[in-house]
């Protein structure tokens, strides 16, 4: 090589000088000014152009050497290896997916937030010392390969729970433990595998569960809800091939009402001489605050068609990112096998200290001042909204303010977070931005302590500053408050 490479030595710098020699021979590789094949000088050459010892040089080699950006031999002497160039940095960083962004945007902490359950409520303390004793025991445990299906005793006590508040008998054996809703529903899509099939999807619903299905390649066909749930009789009429239906049947997600009985029928019914599955996301669970809940779809279930998700996220916390499903007995060894080598269960310590605060009755109790609290915060919440609009409605452990056509609710959203107020957008819960219906969903789980009427009245201030709800009907128009 007769040009000197381009190094420059800082001999006041703490980095090593064969360090120095290291990247800027790699960097220069790298950007391309030495090409694959050029010829080094050898370290003795090197050495003597900076002035450094053999050593320095040497080590700097057999580093560039062990990273294969350097081959060496006695005939050819040390040239550049033949190896793909470095791709240039972004200017920018990657843009999450389309789905991040949303939650990210428009889920910030805040009242009136959906999908978290109220922290007051939670017995956190002594969550963290069960939670404690399970962390000690995993780390001082024999190390070993755990279940991939999830630890038998939580599987044991969610098949205990299953059979008394959703009505659903099963054993251990069909359970998989995952990582919340989304790893279940990611794992029976791989178990399924119905690729290029169709699939039917209530209309309005979860943005995140109609993303699943389009990652998994299936064609998804949006089936209009009613106050019976999903409308059977239209998804027979416009998608009778479908080999998948994936439905909210204990309280429709985001409009709350629970699948009439005649429709589950009818859905279990089309599965059973089809030969569809059908996906059943128990997203509330038992927590039904008027009566007792509806019992899993897959209760009914005789032909073995249903897969039933549940987890821990609205009763206990989101970020133990903890779920279950329950497969069908004929599927459960094939669940299993794909659990084991694709989707693995959450670490022990999670699962053991759930277990042990189910077995110890903290978790029913849990549930019932949970019922107990919401019943309070929808009653304050409902009537604080009601001296303002009459659109408004109960929709599970939300509740929904619909607004007149065409209004910017995400917009809306957006600009109640600065004020500490967290409620979802209704629009992108449906298929079509065009055919939405705008609204607020508020959760009543996080309603503010005190000063509902006041978050209220500054929700409405949001609303009117869009502008567009002085040209909507009469009926539809947000009221003055009742004088008090």
């Amino acid at each position: 090589m007769s040009n000197p490479l381009p190094i420059a030595l800082d001999r006041s710098a703490r980095t090593p000088l064969s360090e120095q020699i290291r990247k800027a021979i790699a960097a220069a590789i790298d950007n391309g000014v030495l090409v694959p094949g050029a010829r080094l000088p050898s370290w003795l050459d090197l050495a003597a152009q900076l002035g450094v010892a053999r050593g320095t040089v040497r080590a700097a080699y057999d580093k560039l050497s062990d990273a294969q950006h350097i081959v060496s031999s006695k005939a050819g002497g040390t040239t550049v290896a033949r190896r793909p160039r470095k791709a240039a940095k972004p200017d920018a960083p990657v843009a999450p997916g389309s789905v991040v962004e949303m939650f990210r945007d428009l889920s910030g902490q805040g009242h009136f937030r959906m999908g978290v359950p109220a922290q007051d409520s939670l017995p956190a303390k002594l969550l963290a010392r069960i939670r404690a004793r399970a962390v000690r025991a995993e780390l001082s445990a024999v190390m070993r390969y755990v279940d991939p299906r999830g630890e038998l005793e939580l599987r044991r006590e969610i098949a205990a729970h299953l059979a008394i508040a959703r009505g659903l008998e099963c054993s251990p054996a069909q359970i998989v433990i995952t990582s919340g809703f989304s790893g279940g529903l990611g794992l029976a899509l791989r178990v399924l595998g119905l690729e290029g099939r169709r699939a039917w999807m209530e209309n309005p619903g979860f943005p995140l569960t109609r993303k699943g299905l389009d990652l998994g390649r299936l064609e998804v066909v949006p089936i209009p809800v009613d106050a019976n749930g999903i409308d059977v009789e239209h998804g027979l009429k416009h998608a009778p091939d479908a080999a998948l239906a994936v439905v909210t049947p204990g309280q429709q997600a985001p409009l709350g009402p629970p699948l009439s009985p005649q429709r589950r029928a009818q859905l279990l019914d089309w599965a059973a001489q089809t030969g569809a599955f059908i996906i059943e996301d128990d997203y509330l669970g038992e927590l039904q605050l008027d009566g007792r809940a509806a019992p899993a779809l897959a209760s009914l279930d005789r032909a073995g068609r249903v897969i039933h998700l549940g987890s821990f996220s609205k009763t206990i916390s989101p970020t133990l990112r903890l779920g279950f499903l329950v497969a069908p007995e004929p599927l459960a060894a094939q669940f299993a096998d794909v659990a084991t080598c694709l989707v693995p269960a959450p670490g022990p310590a999670v699962q053991l200290s759930t277990a042990e605060f189910m077995r110890d009755g903290h978790y029913i109790r849990h549930l019932r001042r949970t019922k107990r609290a919401y019943c309070d915060n929808r009653d304050a919440l409902t009537t604080a909204l009601r001296s303002w609009s009459n659109d408004v409605q109960v929709a599970g452990l939300a509740v929904m303010l619909t607004l007149p056509d065409k209004t910017a609710d995400v917009e809306i959203v957006r600009a109640l977070l600065a004020h500490g107020l967290a409620p979802a957008p209704l629009s992108p819960w449906y298929f079509s931005p065009k055919r939405a219906q705008p609204g607020l969903l508020l959760g009543i789980a996080t309603v503010p302590d005190r000063g509902v009427p006041a978050a209220c009245k500054r929700l409405f201030e949001a609303i009117r500053a869009q502008g567009r709800v002085q040209s909507a009907p009469v009926s539809r128009r947000i009221r003055k408050p009742a004088a008090r």
